[in-house]
């Protein structure tokens, strides 16, 4: 299988994705510990916004992002079209 080359943009946008993505998982193993952290809270909360923005905006430029209702699908099905998000 040849991957087709993706723009800078696809790439920037996916590491942004990651990078908000890191910053959830280790809040939220920080506030398993630490549950009554009010600005660990709030700063989960404005991640957790930032990355709802940024996979809408994924998924308005690429296509979905991830699989079993959590990424609306566009007609035709597009589930299907590459490269998935972790094949690159």
């Amino acid at each position: 299988m040849s991957r087709k080359q993706l723009p800078k943009a696809y790439y920037e946008l996916l590491e942004e994705l990651q990078a908000c993505d890191f910053v959830l998982v280790e809040l939220t193993l920080y506030l398993d510990t630490h549950p009554s952290d009010y600005d660990a809270i709030a700063q989960f909360n404005e991640y957790a916004k930032m990355r709802k923005q940024l996979k809408k905006r994924y998924e308005k430029e690429n296509g979905p992002l991830q699989q079993y209702g959590n990424s609306y699908s566009s007609y035709p099905w597009n589930w299907d079209d590459t490269p998935w998000p972790w094949q690159v």
